[in-house]
């Protein structure tokens, strides 16, 4: 193993992450203990961080921090809890219930797609936190093993042109999703009152300690990239014959977080290692995820990650690892071909005779405003639908399955409640994180700004006459990754209030991360050198040429080859 890597890891000193996991007694903590606590509305010492693994963020508004400590007060903590919905498929009358608790037992009375294909509330009162993880149950859900060091929500193309090909891919979504899963049964003892068992606690993939850093997880169907794929630690490619999956190509160690400032940190695309027939998915992925669990740093968890781990080790000294621990040998990868990653909006034909709506969700929020009663639309569609909804990797919504009886009463809804408005391919391609208010790593707006920045270069892009071609647009509020601004042409990092680095050069199949362009530069100049590139673009652009694909053929910056040593010079 390169320099002695796993040695010289075992001999420094755990990080107190590894700590709390250690004395957690398998995710319990004193969970309960804090539940009875009616001083603080907050998680106190390590339960913080535990609850985390139970799919929960303690957050307080930020917008208000500030009054609430004039005031003497603690801040105003809620949680945010995010489902686990492998694939996001759900159907829809679980989204009835969903969008009730949303209403009534929230302090924004939203729901909020995201790009890992799921929904999360924002604003649980700690007292309605039982409440919430009852009603998931309720409808069959959870949200067990969505944040934290374990594998998350496990990513699914959504709507391939067949749907048969669909379903297969999703079922092994499903089933990777529920083999990765904690076996701890704290979940169940601490949010649904369940008596415990006294058995002794077993995690035979995770282990006691689970792993090292978060862990993700897509399953791919060509040729659309609407998962990301290159952004994620495990990446099954389906290989179609005869409109049947036959086997997956498997790409390892993606991400997209980094530091500001700390070069070694880095962003990386998922690299391949070989080809599996279908019989062999669920012993690769188990044998992937015990490889970082063993082998992945516990001392630094800036350095733990999966694609740290393959730089550390040697990507083929970790691929050898797996082969031996499922007992394969890898075949050359499959030929594949990606051509787009966008969702395909308004009507598709199914199988059976059934239609697909796609609607487009802005920032992935669900909520009504003075343009689009959206949350509303969605509830009246869901109360005749006899079909899922898909929760697409771009936050968007696929209201699947329609029924041909049913599909002139939800084309009627979806015009009425304004849900089929016309949108830019701007905005269709567009993309930014929750940042500010409730995430305590925001350091500048995304969501709350996403609007105001596609309305300035709509005006632009309509000045230099290329208003109807896509320009992958990303904005995140901070460096870890959560809006994949690293995977789009034009990308947008805070740096501080007001402040962002602008990245520019990635393409539209995301297999390309962009180069750094300008730091720390304020919103206005932003636009203005984004309306620079634009015009030299509308002017000497090759034809059907995306705008990141000309700033690499310009060399308006320089291609980033190997990220390692690119991204920072």
């Amino acid at each position: 193993m390169k320099n002695n890597y796993k040695k010289t890891i075992l001999e420094k000193k755990i990080t107190d992450a590894e700590r709390i996991k250690k004395d957690s007694n398998y995710l319990r903590g004193t969970i309960i203990d804090d539940l009875k606590n009616e001083i603080t509305n907050g998680f106190t010492g390590d339960n913080f961080s535990l609850i985390r693994f139970h799919g929960m963020y303690q957050q307080d508004d930020r917008d208000l921090r500030l009054e609430r400590q004039m005031q003497k007060l603690e801040p105003r903590y809620a949680m945010m809890l995010r489902c686990r919905l492998p694939g996001g498929i759900i159907q829809a009358k679980k989204w009835l219930k969903i969008n009730y608790f949303a209403i009534k037992h929230t302090l924004y009375n939203t729901i909020r797609l995201t790009n890992r294909q799921t929904f999360q509330f924002h604003g649980i009162l700690k007292k309605k936190l039982k409440d919430a993880h009852k009603m998931l149950h309720d409808i069959e859900l959870d949200s067990i093993g969505t944040a934290n060091d374990v594998n998350r929500n496990v990513l699914c193309t959504s709507n391939p042109t067949e749907s048969l090909i669909h379903q297969d891919a999703y079922k092994w979504a499903k089933r990777i999703s529920e083999c990765l899963l904690p076996q701890t049964k704290a979940y169940v003892e601490i949010w649904l009152d369940q008596k415990k068992i006294l058995t002794t606690d077993k995690e035979p993939i995770l282990g006691k300690t689970y792993l090292p850093r978060k862990f993700k997880t897509t399953v791919v169907v060509p040729p659309y990239n609407d998962v990301d794929l290159y952004a994620n630690d495990m990446n099954f490619i389906a290989i179609v014959e005869n409109k049947k999956i036959i086997g997956f190509n498997v790409l390892i160690g993606g991400g997209l977080s980094f530091i500001h400032g700390n070069k070694l940190t880095w962003p990386f695309l998922a690299k391949e290692i070989g080809y599996i027939s279908t019989d062999k998915i669920l012993s690769v992925a188990k044998s992937i995820v015990m490889t970082q669990r063993d082998w992945g740093n516990r001392t630094d968890r800036n350095n733990a990650k999966t694609r740290y781990t393959i730089n550390n080790v040697g990507l083929a000294e970790f691929k050898k690892e797996i082969e031996n621990r499922a007992n394969i040998i890898f075949e050359s990868i499959r030929p594949y071909t990606f051509i787009s990653r966008g969702d395909r909006f308004g009507w598709t034909k199914g199988i059976n005779n059934k239609w697909n709506l796609t609607l487009f969700i802005p920032n992935g929020r669900i909520c009504d405003n003075n343009e689009v009663l959206l949350q509303s639309g969605l509830f009246q569609i869901a109360k005749i639908h006899d079909g899922n909804f898909r929760l697409t990797s771009n936050q968007n919504i696929i209201i699947s399955e329609i029924s041909e009886k049913n599909k002139d009463k939800v084309e009627k809804i979806a015009q009425s409640y304004g849900l089929m408005k016309k949108t830019s391919n701007l905005r269709l391609n567009s993309m930014a994180c929750v940042s500010f208010p409730t995430c305590p790593l925001a350091m500048a707006e995304a969501e709350r700004i996403l609007s105001y920045f596609l309305t300035q270069l709509e005006k632009i892009m309509l000045k230099y006459r290329v208003e109807k071609e896509i320009i992958v647009f990303r904005i995140s509020g901070c460096p870890n990754g959560c809006g994949r601004s690293l995977l789009s042409e034009i990308g947008l990092i805070g740096k501080s209030i007001g402040r962002y680095n602008l990245y520019i050069g990635g393409n539209r199949i995301g297999s390309r991360i962009p180069t750094i362009y300008k730091e720390n530069i304020t919103e206005k100049e932003v636009l203005i050198h984004l309306e620079n590139l634009i015009k030299k673009w509308s002017i000497e652009r090759e034809q059907e040429e995306g705008l990141g694909d000309f700033i690499i053929r310009k060399e308006i910056v320089k291609k980033i080859v190997n990220p390692i040593y690119d991204f920072w010079n």
